[in-house]
């Protein structure tokens, strides 16, 4: 039998607000809101601790943000800087390990099991990488170690800010069953829900339910939510991990609701979409809108493609086709985005006698 693998997962505490405090002292020990701004309709990104006993958090509209704490202080989100620094703790981390998984720019996944140095301990390791970091950036990490990824993002969260939390094989199990279905990661706010109402509100409860269940109410997921009641998560730290999508929105100042609006919204987000692919040499098969009314619905709508989408006359049509069987045009929006999918990369080879018989199809 393997020995169990020694997983790390790296979780840098309020990134982006941490490196305002520390860039600009008069930010040190105040509320810090990056993202939007008290008077618009953007979102927060991120806000420092002292902001997140007002109750404020990521994704939280902006203006709700300020109705919670009038005195908080808005700073607009320095991307390249947040990069850097990003940067400077993956070749840090790099000296342990080669088997590195970045999930964004403040987070990672560590196979640290054939690492010999601390004596091999996961432990030591993690702790000699906070150090290493709150050296060379003068912010602050958590970590959490355990025997495999799932288990090791929940101890990254438990012990915040600068935490360092251990899931041993022998512990695995126990803490498994204790855990709030909501606190699972893979479980969303609405499947939590869902399994409130069928009775699953641990851990254990979930553990108990066979898996012909919960493939019937949860779908290809079922197997998932089997194997982690139990503590099995065999997914490797994969470096070489590919870009599953790309996407940009953008949340209007004001509300729009004319039809040839909304088009020529999403066709600006989709050629800067595209632009960026074409730069990384990245193509895309499957394109997917997203729509926020005025009283916060989303909806989403996607299409695959059987050649690769260019920025094109051809563009528009399908956009347009998808924005068939919704609301645009009849209730205000306050956002859009545009994301792509299904990528690859290479020359973007064309089948241009395909398109053709594909877009009369509209």
């Amino acid at each position: 039998m393997l020995p169990p693998r020694k997983i790390i997962h790296i979780d840098m505490d309020a990134f982006f607000a941490a490196v305002e405090q520390r860039d600009f002292p008069q930010y040190r020990n105040k509320p810090i809101i990056v993202g939007g701004s008290p008077n618009s309709r953007g979102v927060v990104a991120t806000c420092s601790y002292e902001a997140r006993q007002y109750g404020i958090h990521s994704a939280m509209p902006s203006s709700h943000a300020y109705r919670l704490c009038p005195q908080a202080i808005f700073v607009k989100p320095r991307f390249e800087v947040y990069r850097s620094v990003s940067n400077t703790i993956r070749k840090l981390l790099s000296e342990y390990t080669d088997l590195i998984e970045p999930l964004s720019l403040d987070e990672a996944y560590l196979d640290v099991s054939a690492c010999s140095r601390h004596q091999g301990s996961a432990t030591l390791i993690a702790k000699a990488i906070k150090t290493r970091i709150k050296e060379a950036t003068g912010l602050t990490a958590s970590a959490g170690i355990s025997y495999n990824k799932f288990l090791a993002k929940i101890a990254s969260d438990l012990d915040k800010p600068d935490g360092l939390y251990l899931i041993t094989p022998e512990q695995g199990g126990p803490f498994i069953e204790q855990l709030a279905i909501g606190k699972f990661h893979g479980v969303g706010k609405a499947t939590a829900q869902k399994m409130q109402t069928l009775g699953i509100a641990t851990g254990k409860d979930l553990k108990t339910q066979p898996l012909a269940f919960l493939q019937q109410h949860f779908g290809k997921s079922g197997q998932y939510y089997y194997n982690i009641a139990r503590g099995i998560d065999t997914r490797p730290v994969n470096p070489n991990r590919p870009r599953q999508s790309l996407g940009m929105e953008t949340t209007f100042q004001q509300d729009i609701i004319e039809l040839q609006d909304v088009l020529a919204h999403l066709h600006n987000l989709l050629t800067q979409v595209l632009a960026k692919l074409d730069g990384q040499h990245q193509y895309a098969r499957t394109l997917t809108i997203k729509i926020k009314y005025h009283d916060f619905v989303q909806i989403t709508r996607s299409r695959t493609l059987p050649y690769n989408l260019s920025n094109n006359s051809h563009s528009t049509v399908i956009l347009a086709s998808l924005l068939n069987g919704t609301d645009a045009g009849r209730r205000r929006i306050r956002l859009l985005g545009v994301s792509l999918s299904s990528l690859e990369s290479g020359p973007n080879l064309q089948n241009f006698e395909q398109l053709d018989m594909f877009t009369q199809n509209f």
